[in-house]
């Protein structure tokens, strides 16, 4: 059997041992998951040079929709070139149009800059009203992958869509599932929809922050973390 590859994204160093020791094969380096993930800090991305597996950094200059100006256009730019810089193997990157289809006019140019990387199109592809004429726009715009949760919030609500996808694809892009992916649901959603390629946060409720912390408004809540016991049970999960 074709190894299932466990993408684990991470926001920090710390997560970012934990997923390697897990058992992850590649990691998505991000910041502040919390909203989504944003791009990361230049000291992670140099943590991340040294990392054994590949590292796919995420490119995206904030929180909110993925609608983006020419001086974000041209930041995200900057920010690929510093990830290619860094060695690194890919970088996951999105924009849309007013109207949620891909804005295909910024995709050209930042996978312009992306030469030499693989390139992921990231969840703005879950705010697409039409996956099918998404789906062709990706491949013509010569990305590597999606990830997609099939646009409901999580995979295994988006199976029948993603499963749509897939065939879809029929092998010309890969799709990348993601969002609500756990050991308990990921062997049954593998085989549902025949990919060799998933996505998981591994993650793990921490323990609140200090009532003043938040009193002051430098935390919103119990944080989560890179948990590596949850990407050694999802490792094995896909290998049973």
């Amino acid at each position: 059997m074709t190894r299932v590859v466990l993408e684990v994204c991470v926001d920090d160093a710390r997560g970012l041992d934990a997923a390697v020791a897990g058992g992850a094969d590649r990691i998505e380096l991000c910041s502040a998951l919390e909203v989504g993930g944003l791009t990361p800090s230049p000291g992670l991305i140099a943590r991340a040079r040294g990392c054994p597996v590949p590292v796919f950094v995420l490119i995206r200059p904030r929180p909110g929709d993925f609608q983006y100006d020419r001086p974000l256009v041209d930041t995200m730019g900057d920010d690929i070139e510093a990830a290619a810089q860094a060695g690194l193997a890919g970088v996951v990157l999105g924009a849309s149009r007013p109207d949620h289809r891909l804005d295909s006019k910024v995709l050209s140019a930042l996978v312009a800059r992306a030469h030499g990387l693989q390139t992921t199109l990231h969840r703005a592809f879950d705010l697409v009203p039409d996956p099918l004429e998404a789906l062709e726009t990706a491949i013509w715009l010569g990305f590597t992958r999606i990830l997609t949760s099939g646009g409901a919030p999580s995979a295994v609500e988006g199976r029948a869509v993603l499963q749509t996808l897939v065939k879809a694809a029929s092998g010309r892009i890969k799709i990348l599932p993601g969002s609500g992916i756990v050991p308990g649901n990921v062997a049954d959603l593998v085989r549902f929809l025949g990919v060799d390629e998933i996505h998981s946060s591994c993650s793990s409720l921490g323990p609140g922050p200090d009532p003043r912390v938040t009193a002051l408004g430098f935390a919103t809540g119990a944080p989560r973390f890179t948990d590596r016991w949850v990407v050694e049970a999802l490792r094995q999960a896909l290998e049973s």
